[in-house]
Protein backbone atom coordinates (compact mmCIF):
# COMPACT_ATOMS: atom_id res chain seq x y z
CA UNK A 1 0.00 0.00 0.00
CA UNK A 2 1.16 3.51 -0.76
CA UNK A 3 -0.50 6.80 -0.08
CA UNK A 4 0.95 8.57 -3.11
CA UNK A 5 2.60 7.54 -6.35
CA UNK A 6 3.41 9.79 -9.27
CA UNK A 7 6.10 11.32 -11.39
CA UNK A 8 8.61 13.72 -9.93
CA UNK A 9 7.03 16.51 -11.99
CA UNK A 10 3.59 15.72 -10.55
CA UNK A 11 5.05 15.55 -7.03
CA UNK A 12 6.64 18.99 -7.49
CA UNK A 13 3.38 20.42 -8.85
CA UNK A 14 1.30 18.91 -6.03
CA UNK A 15 3.68 20.28 -3.43
CA UNK A 16 4.12 23.75 -4.95
CA UNK A 17 0.33 24.05 -5.25
CA UNK A 18 0.05 23.03 -1.58
CA UNK A 19 -1.98 19.89 -2.41
CA UNK A 20 0.39 17.11 -1.36
CA UNK A 21 -0.54 16.96 2.33
CA UNK A 22 -4.25 16.95 1.48
CA UNK A 23 -3.78 14.15 -1.05
CA UNK A 24 -1.91 12.12 1.55
CA UNK A 25 -4.54 12.90 4.21
CA UNK A 26 -7.36 11.69 1.95
CA UNK A 27 -5.47 8.55 0.90
CA UNK A 28 -4.65 7.82 4.56
CA UNK A 29 -8.33 8.09 5.53
CA UNK A 30 -9.45 5.99 2.55
CA UNK A 31 -7.04 3.21 3.50
CA UNK A 32 -7.01 3.25 7.31
CA UNK A 33 -10.57 4.58 7.87
CA UNK A 34 -9.46 7.18 10.40
CA UNK A 35 -7.84 10.58 10.10
CA UNK A 36 -4.09 11.05 10.45
CA UNK A 37 -3.00 13.32 13.28
CA UNK A 38 -2.58 17.03 12.63
CA UNK A 39 1.10 16.56 13.46
CA UNK A 40 1.51 13.96 10.74
CA UNK A 41 -0.25 16.14 8.16
CA UNK A 42 1.95 19.10 9.13
CA UNK A 43 5.00 16.87 8.94
CA UNK A 44 4.06 15.84 5.40
CA UNK A 45 3.50 19.45 4.42
CA UNK A 46 6.83 20.68 5.81
CA UNK A 47 9.06 17.72 4.91
CA UNK A 48 7.74 17.36 1.40
CA UNK A 49 8.22 21.06 0.67
CA UNK A 50 11.88 20.52 1.53
CA UNK A 51 11.98 17.41 -0.70
CA UNK A 52 10.51 19.41 -3.56
CA UNK A 53 13.39 21.87 -3.28
CA UNK A 54 15.81 18.96 -3.58
CA UNK A 55 14.00 17.68 -6.67
CA UNK A 56 13.96 21.14 -8.25
CA UNK A 57 17.61 21.92 -7.46
CA UNK A 58 18.76 18.54 -8.79
CA UNK A 59 16.51 18.84 -11.87
CA UNK A 60 14.89 15.47 -11.13
CA UNK A 61 12.16 15.63 -13.74
CA UNK A 62 11.83 12.05 -14.99
CA UNK A 63 11.64 10.00 -11.82
CA UNK A 64 8.94 8.15 -9.94
CA UNK A 65 7.96 9.14 -6.40
CA UNK A 66 6.20 6.91 -3.89
CA UNK A 67 5.23 8.39 -0.53
CA UNK A 68 4.25 6.60 2.65
CA UNK A 69 4.77 3.11 1.26
CA UNK A 70 3.61 0.53 3.80
CA UNK A 71 5.80 -2.52 3.69
CA UNK A 72 3.58 -5.59 3.24
CA UNK A 73 2.67 -7.56 6.35
CA UNK A 74 4.08 -4.82 8.62
CA UNK A 75 3.00 -1.49 10.05
CA UNK A 76 6.21 0.11 8.73
CA UNK A 77 5.87 2.93 6.22
CA UNK A 78 8.87 4.30 4.39
CA UNK A 79 8.59 8.03 3.83
CA UNK A 80 9.77 8.39 0.26
CA UNK A 81 10.99 6.07 -2.47
CA UNK A 82 12.43 7.71 -5.59
CA UNK A 83 12.79 5.54 -8.67
CA UNK A 84 14.65 6.13 -11.89
CA UNK A 85 17.54 5.03 -14.06
CA UNK A 86 21.25 5.70 -13.85
CA UNK A 87 23.46 6.77 -16.76
CA UNK A 88 23.63 3.13 -17.93
CA UNK A 89 19.81 2.82 -17.97
CA UNK A 90 19.90 0.54 -14.90
CA UNK A 91 16.81 0.81 -12.71
CA UNK A 92 17.53 2.29 -9.27
CA UNK A 93 15.60 3.27 -6.18
CA UNK A 94 16.52 5.59 -3.34
CA UNK A 95 14.83 5.29 0.05
CA UNK A 96 14.54 8.57 1.95
CA UNK A 97 13.58 8.80 5.61
CA UNK A 98 12.43 12.29 6.55
CA UNK A 99 12.78 13.78 10.03
CA UNK A 100 11.84 17.16 11.43
CA UNK A 101 14.21 17.10 14.36
CA UNK A 102 15.76 20.37 15.47
CA UNK A 103 18.76 18.50 16.81
CA UNK A 104 19.94 15.12 17.99
CA UNK A 105 22.92 13.63 19.73
CA UNK A 106 24.66 10.31 19.68
CA UNK A 107 23.32 7.56 21.87
CA UNK A 108 25.18 4.66 23.42
CA UNK A 109 23.85 2.22 20.82
CA UNK A 110 25.43 1.93 17.40
CA UNK A 111 22.15 2.52 15.54
CA UNK A 112 20.41 5.00 17.82
CA UNK A 113 20.35 8.74 18.42
CA UNK A 114 18.77 10.82 21.16
CA UNK A 115 16.26 13.47 20.12
CA UNK A 116 13.15 15.24 21.36
CA UNK A 117 10.19 13.00 20.52
CA UNK A 118 6.82 12.60 22.23
CA UNK A 119 7.30 15.34 24.83
CA UNK A 120 10.77 14.26 25.92
CA UNK A 121 14.30 13.21 25.03
CA UNK A 122 14.19 9.68 23.67
CA UNK A 123 16.57 7.20 22.15
CA UNK A 124 15.34 6.37 18.66
CA UNK A 125 16.62 4.47 15.67
CA UNK A 126 18.95 6.50 13.44
CA UNK A 127 17.25 7.30 10.11
CA UNK A 128 19.97 5.49 8.15
CA UNK A 129 19.35 2.37 10.25
CA UNK A 130 15.65 2.67 9.39
CA UNK A 131 16.53 2.92 5.70
CA UNK A 132 18.76 -0.15 6.10
CA UNK A 133 15.85 -2.12 7.54
CA UNK A 134 13.57 -1.01 4.71
CA UNK A 135 16.22 -1.99 2.17
CA UNK A 136 16.57 -5.48 3.70
CA UNK A 137 12.80 -5.90 3.73
CA UNK A 138 12.50 -4.93 0.06
CA UNK A 139 15.40 -7.17 -0.96
CA UNK A 140 13.95 -10.08 1.05
CA UNK A 141 10.39 -9.72 -0.16
CA UNK A 142 10.30 -8.12 -3.59
CA UNK A 143 11.55 -10.03 -6.61
CA UNK A 144 12.67 -6.92 -8.51
CA UNK A 145 14.98 -5.97 -5.65
CA UNK A 146 16.49 -9.33 -4.68
CA UNK A 147 17.03 -10.47 -8.26
CA UNK A 148 18.91 -7.25 -8.92
CA UNK A 149 16.48 -5.79 -11.44
CA UNK A 150 16.31 -2.66 -9.29
CA UNK A 151 19.32 -1.54 -7.26
CA UNK A 152 18.66 0.28 -4.01
CA UNK A 153 21.14 3.10 -3.64
CA UNK A 154 22.50 2.73 -0.13
CA UNK A 155 25.83 4.59 -0.04
CA UNK A 156 24.11 7.98 -0.13
CA UNK A 157 22.60 7.41 3.28
CA UNK A 158 25.17 5.10 4.87
CA UNK A 159 28.02 7.57 4.80
CA UNK A 160 26.50 9.52 7.68
CA UNK A 161 25.49 6.45 9.68
CA UNK A 162 27.33 7.41 12.85
CA UNK A 163 26.72 11.13 12.66
CA UNK A 164 23.71 12.98 13.91
CA UNK A 165 21.70 14.64 11.21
Amino acid sequence: MRLYAGTSEQFITDTVQNQIAEKLRRAFFDYFHYKPSKGEVNSWRNSLKAMTLVFQNAALKDHGVILEYQLPLTSLRLDCLVTGQDLNNKDNAVIIELKQWDKCQQADGENEVITWVGMGQREVLHPSAQVGQYKMFLKDGRTAFYEGEIAIIWDLVCRSRHKCI
